[in-house]
């Protein structure tokens, strides 16, 4: 069976890309920016079961994100996460933290207002990211 990004996922998020091993999402909701990396392997459900290579490449590409967010937003913090209660496909959290967001100081899981991002902001923000990741190795559009 091929990989196919869960339901909830799609609905929730714009496809940026992808990596060498894991598709690019951005959560739609007015927070963040909060970026997902979905490693594209069918029925996976958890970090260790990837394979040792997986996981090496699992990690510079979290940590790139990661330094894209840092550099690009100045966040206070970044908050990376993988929960899966509700989507039970390998999917990891990075999310750009500030003083200033809805959720602060908490975790931003059940403590946002839901608001989506306006159209012309979320299009300007996608133009962005996209811009900054192409200058990650191996990244398609």
């Amino acid at each position: 069976m091929a990989f196919q990004l869960h339901p909830r996922l799609q609905q929730d998020c714009i496809i940026l890309g992808n990596l060498p091993l894991c598709k690019v999402l951005m959560i739609k909701e007015d927070i963040g920016p909060w970026l997902i990396l979905v490693p594209r392997i069918t029925d996976l459900k958890e970090i260790h079961h990837m394979t040792e290579a997986q996981q090496i490449q699992f990690i510079q590409e979290s940590s790139a994100v990661a330094q894209l967010l840092e550099d690009n937003f100045t966040p206070d913090k970044i908050n990376i996460g993988a929960l899966g209660n509700l989507v039970p496909q390998l999917h990891i959290h990075h999310i750009a933290r500030f003083t200033t967001d809805c959720a602060w100081p908490g975790p931003v899981w059940g403590n946002t207002n839901g608001v989506i991002r306006e159209q012309s902001a979320q299009t300007s923000l996608v133009y962005l990211l996209r811009d900054k990741l192409d200058a990650i190795s191996g990244f398609k559009r």
